[in-house]
């Protein structure tokens, strides 16, 4: 009944053994995932979000730096997705980004509702836009070269995330830290295997040290046999050779 309950919490011991190795490679598969999608996010987003010059399949991703539209359609920290279009295909209350021309904010990404169609003081075709949280008409016209697209989705918080993920605190929490936990995993791995490796190297050291002395030893026995046996021959012949003399 004992050697039973023996077996049996070895063979439990086994399993809870198994199941925390199935856990623990779970673990470490998902902060891999999770440190190489970091890595791509990374590269994709400097090389794609806020680049007027780039695009991904037809759109252009920026980051919202204001609230000039949340009242209607996206707040700061949202990442918007703009699609390439033929200007002049745009209409009333479409949402459009565009590179503005305004003295105060020249050469920045504003994405901004159109409030009807126009033309600027040259009869170049253009649109007046606003933003819908304060209602107010932006001070210039933005006319067919300025328009960067039309905005199609906004995706929340993720320009948030990608902020943070810029910044040195982000970069160590989302990229320099998982790379270490699993450098140091490794490490610590490298080293356990080193260990049982020396370990079953001096185990079978100790086996052959063991096998040599166990044939060292029967050797021995097996000359002490053959002495013996020597010896037995040479007594018989002397005795052969007493009697045969005495005869």
């Amino acid at each position: 009944m004992t050697t039973m309950k023996r077996d049996l919490h070895k063979k439990r011991g086994l399993v809870v053994k198994k199941v925390f190795n199935i856990a623990k490679n779970i673990l470490v598969w998902m902060v891999v995932i999770l440190a190489v999608c970091m890595m791509i996010f990374t590269i994709i987003s400097v090389t794609t979000f806020n680049r007027n010059d780039r695009s991904l399949f037809g759109y252009k991703a920026y980051i919202v730096t204001s609230d000039s539209m949340s009242k209607t359609d996206f707040d700061a920290g949202d990442l918007i997705l703009a699609k390439e279009v033929d200007p002049a295909t745009i209409k009333e209350g479409d949402i459009i980004t565009y590179m503005s021309q305004n003295p105060e904010s020249f050469g920045e990404t504003i994405t901004h509702k159109v409030r009807s169609l126009t033309t600027d003081a040259n009869g170049n075709p253009g649109f007046i836009t606003y933003g819908t949280t304060t209602d107010t008409d932006d001070a210039t016209i933005v006319t067919y070269p300025y328009v960067l697209g039309r905005y199609e989705k906004a995706i929340p918080n993720i320009g948030t995330f990608f902020t943070f993920l810029k910044t040195t605190q982000g970069y160590f929490v989302c990229i320099f830290i998982p790379f270490m936990l699993l450098i140091l995993y490794q490490g610590l791995n490298t080293i356990r295997l080193f260990r049982r490796y020396k370990r079953e190297q001096l185990q079978e050291m100790e086996s052959e040290r063991a096998k040599i002395e166990a044939e060292r030893v029967e050797s021995a026995k097996m000359m002490e046999e053959l002495m013996a046996l020597k010896e037995e021959l040479a007594r018989q012949r002397g005795n052969e050779q007493a009697e045969s003399e005495t005869q």
